[in-house]
């Protein structure tokens, strides 16, 4: 077997489900389950239209670089939504297809690392635990970059050593940050970016919440979006990772891309070939519909922004709460030790949540995710109401 798999920690959702081991909750109230990022809006018709019209592909093999059209599609939607110059990007050498961000956020690190060379791969932390089984059985190192209220919950590149520098092959960053929902500004980005020059590793942006935040006027930016403003559009060091899951609630379709330097993105797809994991052409089919329609995804912002609204609203009276930048989570702070907040709710209001502390790693002497949970308001906004009026009523009687 593998060594490194038994560097590997349990699931967050494994934790969880130890951790409500033996907690009968009241059967009077209905179980709402808010642990989970797991969209529950209800997608566009077209999408499910266009899976059916092209069912007769299951007797053909879809090839890993994925259909012209796909990548076309792709290639426009990030000119159009990231403000790339034209000739930049190319469908051709740019733009890859993948079953979804999760199974490409693990697969770029057994691609780019080299571990014979002592490597570290950064990462925010508390994080998406994804990063860190990635970098591990890579035979890499993790190492945190902790995000906290004093950091603005995004990371603080100039905290780290130049020795740590010298070792990093990579950087996974996420924003909206799951579970903050913070965003690195331009600025922050292009820092980064300069440090990737420097010392030469290769930055993979975790952008899956981009098409998920509060002020329409203001979309969060992207990776790509800040090299360009660089002058940088060969997008050296920069590849950024989206998905249909959260900005069309299509999570069972497995549908995102990779994108950027056309130099780590021909290695990828060397990879992916042999990986074998080649997206069904049904599924490609109704991705360019979804990449190309737009009325849906502000359909989708418009829902999310009424729940923050009327959720906070609620919780307001019992906890200080402010409506994350991006994403869909609440990272709630708790008057007593997280876990024990989440058992215990779960017990009295049959509400889950998720403890923050299983979502990040104790480092430099703290855990950045202790006495926090992550509520995700993925489902109908009168459930999100009956849930946030549960957890006001459970803190009042802590």
């Amino acid at each position: 077997m593998n060594p490194d798999l038994s560097t590997l920690l349990p699931y967050p959702f494994e934790r969880l489900s130890q951790l409500m081991a033996g907690v009968s909750p009241p059967s009077d109230k209905t179980p709402i389950v808010m642990s989970i990022g797991e969209p529950k809006h209800k997608p566009p018709a077209f999408i499910a239209e266009e899976i059916r019209a092209h069912l007769g592909a299951l007797s053909s093999y879809p090839t890993t670089r994925g259909t012209a059209e796909l990548r076309q599609a792709i290639t426009d939607w990030l000119v159009q939504r990231f403000h790339l110059p034209l000739q930049s990007i190319d469908a051709e050498r740019h733009v890859l297809p993948v079953n979804g961000t999760r199974e490409a956020l693990f697969a770029i690190a057994q691609c780019v690392v080299d571990r014979q060379s002592k490597p570290l791969v950064l990462m925010p932390n508390p994080f998406y635990q994804i990063y860190e089984g990635a970098a591990l059985l890579a035979g890499a190192q993790p190492r945190f970059l902790n995000l906290t209220p004093q950091t603005g919950l995004v990371p603080r590149f100039d905290a780290v050593p130049e020795s740590a520098w010298k070792r990093c092959q990579m950087v996974y960053i996420c924003s909206p940050g799951n579970p903050t929902g913070a965003v690195l500004d331009h600025a922050a980005l292009e820092q980064l970016i300069q440090l990737a020059d420097k010392y030469d590793f290769v930055i993979a942006a975790d952008e899956c919440y981009s098409e998920i935040y509060g002020d329409e006027a203001q979309p969060p930016p992207g990776l790509l979006e800040t090299a360009a403003r660089m002058g940088r559009d060969d997008y050296r060091h920069c590849v950024v990772f989206h998905s249909l899951s959260k900005r069309s609630s299509v999570p069972g379709m497995r549908s995102g891309f990779v994108a950027g330097d056309a130099r780590i993105i021909e290695k990828f797809l060397l990879y992916r070939t042999y990986h074998g994991c080649a997206m069904p052409l049904y599924i490609q089919a109704a991705s360019v519909k979804a990449w190309r329609d737009e009325k849906h995804v502000k359909e989708n912002r418009k829902q999310y922004r009424k729940k923050f609204a009327a959720v906070i609203d609620v919780l307001t009276p019992v906890v200080d709460v402010q409506r994350p930048v991006g994403g869909f989570c609440l990272w709630l702070p708790t008057p007593i030790d997280d876990q024990e907040f989440a058992r215990e709710l779960y017990a009295c209001t049959n509400v889950t949540v998720l403890p923050g502390s299983f979502l990040s790693r104790k480092a430099y002497g703290v855990n950045p995710g202790q006495n926090y949970v992550r509520i995700a308001l993925v489902a109908e906004k009168e459930e999100c109401i009956e849930a946030a009026q549960r957890i006001r009523d459970f803190m009042r009687n802590l």
